[in-house]
């Protein structure tokens, strides 16, 4: 049975630094169940002097350790028995459900295994792809050498706090770097079981370090820190500005940023069964009830097939069903917290005040007062500059609009301000790909709406939707740096 009791999970409270719990004396910070919107935590934020203490300690610790320098096929092994135990530990799922927004099924049929995965792909990365060597005169040897970084700063979201935390762990230890986390304030748990996972594992205490706190605060601090050779990021294209600037002013330091989106769903007339498709847009859009930077939230339909698949659709959402977290029946998750639903409600209201008309949702289910369950919502009617076309909404909120003519769909793909992903449905080939090639994102799927198990496959966003590439060899690479040499016999 996957459901538990929420008042009977014992937390791993705290920083976690140097294999050890740290209690600190920064300002206090209450973490809500977002389920029901109660405070079940208080932490203390880790200041300058805090995440100073962190980096310095994992400056050391990778360089004592021998972690950077040790036989790459170890740093493997090392990984792979961490990935083993993140698989068999109980209470990782229940923090993570818990905490999240992730419904405790969704965790251990799908959170905890991707996680597992992606460290075990990185673990074989890491005897894997290294330097070259370049032709230039006989009396003389060219080489490309790779290293470390050092201590990479990480700083991972709330709305998938696990695997994400692989994305940023996995590809940077399999390189001999030490990692530095600072979770979600609002999700901060989960991550420290997994660092506990870690040191059991065989990583050399020190290695990864994890600090709680804001981004304000303790997400500056580890940011611009000196010894922080390299920093990853995944949140919001308006964090992410700030990231970059301050990485720039403290170093010029190298950032991957995976950012938001505003990702859309282009559908052909000729996509074959309306149910499949249906389902596929819906799971786009509502999946972690839309609180993903890579939801598929504008739908961009050919006219001729719109009014039978937006019936499906409505009687879709309409079927959705909310429940609390830590439910093992529970498959819809709410979202966050207050704030994330006073942001929905108001990019509603501001899209109705422009002409929108709410097909189907529009607002909270009426029996879930604590938590913030949003019902599954349709907008059509809209301009290309209405808000919710617009805006980054991080909600289950899907916009319509209709075209006649593929280049008119192609136009209205378009996004000034994001280009993460994008989802073309057609059985036609040639048109698939001239839409692949125009539209400007970083990832397109064809026929299909998300991410699979293909950890070899990057991800990352055009435009102010990021920089650099999460997952794929890509990811590992970027966390070495390259260093030319060259021999004179």
């Amino acid at each position: 049975m996957l459901s538990f009791d929420p008042e009977k999970v014992s937390l791993p409270v705290g920083h976690y630094i140097n294999g050890h719990h740290i209690q600190t004396q920064g300002a206090a910070f209450a973490v809500k169940r977002p389920s029901d919107g109660k405070i079940y935590a208080t932490l203390r934020e880790a200041d300058a002097a805090d995440v100073d203490r962190a980096v310095q300690i994992a400056h050391q610790a990778v360089k004592i350790s021998g972690w950077a320098g040790c036989a790459p096929r170890e740093r493997g092994r090392v990984l792979r028995r961490w990935a083993d135990l993140i698989e068999q530990d109980s209470l990782l799922a229940q923090l993570e459900a818990l905490g999240s927004t992730r419904p405790v099924s969704d965790v251990v049929q799908h959170e905890i295994p991707f996680t597992a995965e992606a460290i075990r792909f990185y673990a074989e990365c890491a005897d894997k792809y290294s330097g070259d060597l370049f032709p230039t005169r006989d009396s003389s040897l060219g080489m490309l050498i790779t290293e470390p970084y050092g201590v990479i700063g990480a700083i991972t979201p709330w709305n998938f706090p696990l695997s994400m935390a692989s994305w940023k762990c996995g590809p940077a230890l399999a390189a001999g770097n030490a990692v530095v986390l600072k979770p979600s304030e609002l999700t901060p748990f989960s991550t420290v079981r997994m660092a506990e996972l870690a040191v059991q594992a065989g990583l050399p205490a020190g290695v990864l370090n994890i600090v709680q706190g804001s981004g304000a605060v303790t997400g500056h601090a580890l940011v611009t820190h000196p010894l922080v050779r390299k920093v990853s990021f995944t949140g919001s294209t308006v964090t992410g500005a700030r990231i970059m600037s301050d990485a720039a002013q403290h170093g010029m330091k190298p950032v991957t940023l995976e950012l938001g989106g505003k990702s859309p769903q282009l559908v052909f007339d000729d996509a074959g069964d309306i149910d499949v498709v249906a389902q596929r847009i819906l799971r786009g859009f509502t999946a972690n009830g839309g609180q993903a930077c890579v939801a598929g939230t504008r739908l961009i339909v050919q006219r001729a097939i719109a009014a039978p698949l937006l019936d499906r659709l409505t009687v879709l959402c309409r079927s959705v069903q909310p429940g609390v977290t830590w439910d093992g029946d529970s498959r819809y998750a709410p979202l966050i917290d207050e704030r994330q639903g006073n942001k929905v409600a108001s990019v509603i209201a501001a899209a109705k005040a422009q002409g929108a008309e709410v097909l189907v949702g529009g607002e909270r289910f009426a029996d879930t007062a604590e938590g913030w369950f949003w019902q599954p919502t349709l907008l059509c009617n809209l301009a290309q500059d209405n808000p919710a076309v617009q805006q980054e909404i991080f909600g289950p909120v899907l916009t319509v609009q209709t075209f006649e003519e593929e280049e008119e769909g192609l136009r209205l793909a378009a996004h000034e301000i994001y280009g993460l992903c994008a989802g073309v449905h057609t059985l036609s080939l040639p048109r698939a790909l001239r839409a692949m090639r125009a539209i400007e994102a970083g990832t397109v799927w064809i026929n299909r709406y998300g991410r699979s198990g293909d950890f070899i496959i990057p991800t990352g966003g055009f435009l102010g939707s990021g920089i650099g590439k999460d997952l794929g060899r890509q990811a590992f690479q970027a966390c070495q740096r390259q260093k030319s040499v060259l021999i004179d016999f």
